[in-house]
């Protein structure tokens, strides 16, 4: 038991280091292009959501999901779930939602 306590604690420390590196990375990427407003939104939304699709556990996921037509909390619970089975970094439930 303490080893899957152990397993789930360093899977979701590696989500959120995975999601907040894609964050940071799509931001500097959006201020390097002087993006503002509407357009830095757009662009950090898509440069995130493609940072998750290099992840193959999570695009196979995601696609999982997809199929399933989950949504919301149900979609990212089901996505940090499968990607933790698969043994791949879970993406941060704010970045799967969008």
């Amino acid at each position: 038991m303490k080893r899957s306590s152990l397993l789930l604690v360093a899977v979701l420390g590696l989500s959120s280091h995975f999601a907040a590196q894609a964050a940071s990375d799509c931001a500097a990427q959006a201020a390097e292009k002087k993006l503002a407003g509407a357009a830095k939104n757009s662009f950090v939304k898509k440069c995130e959501k493609d940072a998750l699709a290099a992840n193959p556990a999570t695009a196979g996921c995601e696609t999982k999901a997809g199929e399933k037509k989950l949504a919301g909390a149900a979609k990212n619970s089901f996505v940090k779930k499968c990607v933790a089975d698969a043994g791949g970094a879970a993406p941060a439930a704010s970045a799967v939602g969008r």
